[in-house]
């Protein structure tokens, strides 16, 4: 199914951009630990400018920082393509904080020894380069200016920005990104995942809002109506309603295995009677010490709306945790939120901005509001961690998958205590 849903992709990508299958003019980054991945557009593998063995590098780090070197060498590229908008996050927030070495490596045209990154790849790679120091002089001016729309300055060619996922966690950065470092650039998502398969493709690159077509060949698709009725029944793809939100359950290929997607889409409208889709939400992220069962999503437009009334506040990232995760040391009060959040343009929160979050929570919740006057659950408690900390607990993942925004692994929650400075 790969090579349909690639060669749909590009076909829609060359309609809407026509210049983006110039040769070499896509820039790759993306983490594929251990193998070199193909990506989306492999069938025309020299769309690429980015080696494929950069990306298979076993540290996260290390693999991004060499594909965001390759990409600064190619002035004229059409298109960024990240696996995840986080990865290209990481990579300019990478840029920012290294760009004087990265001139330099463009300017005498080497790779620095980095860890992860062995003696006999790094030769192979530094084959590849050549010295350039009018790109590193480009690159130094640029970054000296500051760094809002720093990917239009630094190529200044490029048409749209394609990622692999722009809905459910990823959303935040895609929003964070279009506000700032690639501001006034589109974001193309082309592809529906679920369960591990491929579902649906994107044909509409220059909309705003991604919406995917369902393909019928790809898998066996049955729906569940929402909210879940008490004798819930499945539909199929000739019996959902337009405007209406169900559950996805999938039999997919290869295996044949049937399962609950754990997928809230709503139908967008029909394409040649097939159902355009939007994604709404992951069931599995949701808050709930009570059996409120807040979504994730619903969360984060809370918290974005509490964020505007603190004047100079842009959020970065967070995640939540509820507090029988940490045990003792979540304190004596009746279960509750932990939040945990990265900030810029504050150094520090008040108690009444912390307050503000639980109060902006039971205006939203009815049921959270309840439980909260009742005093079965505790006023939420927010953290605020330190710059960076976010990039480090995607690189303890180990996976390169979108980090979830609801932890449950006290592992993850551990390194991200470690990082709280109020």
């Amino acid at each position: 199914l790969l090579p349909q849903g690639s060669l749909l992709y590009l076909d829609a990508l060359g309609a809407a951009y026509p210049r983006a299958l110039a040769l070499r003019g896509t820039a790759l980054l993306h983490w594929t630990p251990g193998c070199p991945h193909a990506p989306a557009g492999w069938p025309l593998p020299t769309l690429y400018c980015t080696p494929a063995q950069a990306g298979a590098l076993p540290l996260r780090a290390t693999a991004l920082r060499v594909q965001l070197l390759f990409a600064l060498r190619q002035r004229g590229l059409h298109v960024l393509e990240a696996g995840l908008a986080a990865e290209l996050r990481d990579v300019l927030a990478a840029l920012r904080d290294e760009w004087p070495r990265l001139a330099q490596d463009l300017a005498m045209g080497r790779l620095s020894p980095q860890p992860g990154l062995s003696e006999e790849v790094r030769s192979q790679l530094q084959a590849l380069l050549s010295p350039d120091p009018a790109r590193a002089a480009e690159l130094r001016a640029e970054c000296a200016r500051g760094f809002e729309g720093i990917v239009r300055r630094l190529w200044p060619q490029l048409e749209v920005v394609v990622v692999g996922s722009a809905h459910s966690t990823e959303r935040l950065y895609c929003d964070a990104l279009r506000q700032a470092e690639c501001l006034g650039l589109p974001f193309y998502c082309p592809f529906y995942q679920a369960v591990g398969a491929l579902l649906g493709v994107n044909l509409w690159p220059e909309e705003p809002v991604p919406q995917f077509l369902l393909c019928p060949e790809w898998a066996f698709f049955e729906f569940l109506p929402c909210p879940v009725e008490e004798e819930p029944w499945t539909m199929l793809l000739d019996e959902v309603w337009e405007g209406h939100e169900y559950g996805l359950v999938v039999t997919a290929q290869p295996g044949e295995y049937r399962c609950c997607a754990g997928e809230v889409l709503r139908v967008a409208g029909f394409h040649k009677q097939c159902p355009v889709v939007e994604p709404v939400r992951r069931e599995s992220q949701t808050l709930s010490v009570r059996g409120e069962s807040i979504p994730e999503e619903r969360f984060c437009q809370t918290l974005c709306r509490t964020l505007g009334m603190w004047p100079g506040a842009r959020l970065i990232d967070y995640v939540c945790v509820e507090s029988s995760l940490l045990g003792d040391s979540s304190g004596p009060c009746a279960p509750h939120y932990e939040v945990f959040v990265e900030l810029q343009g504050l150094r520090d929160l008040s108690e009444g901005q912390r307050y503000k979050l639980d109060q902006c929570l039971q205006e939203d919740f009815l049921v959270y509001k309840s439980f909260r006057f009742k005093g079965s659950i505790g006023p939420l408690r927010l953290h605020l961690v330190r710059a960076g900390a976010f990039t480090q607990l995607r690189e303890a993942l180990g996976s390169p998958v979108p980090m979830p925004r609801v932890l449950r692994e006290e592992r993850l929650l551990q390194l991200i205590q470690g990082s709280v400075i109020s």
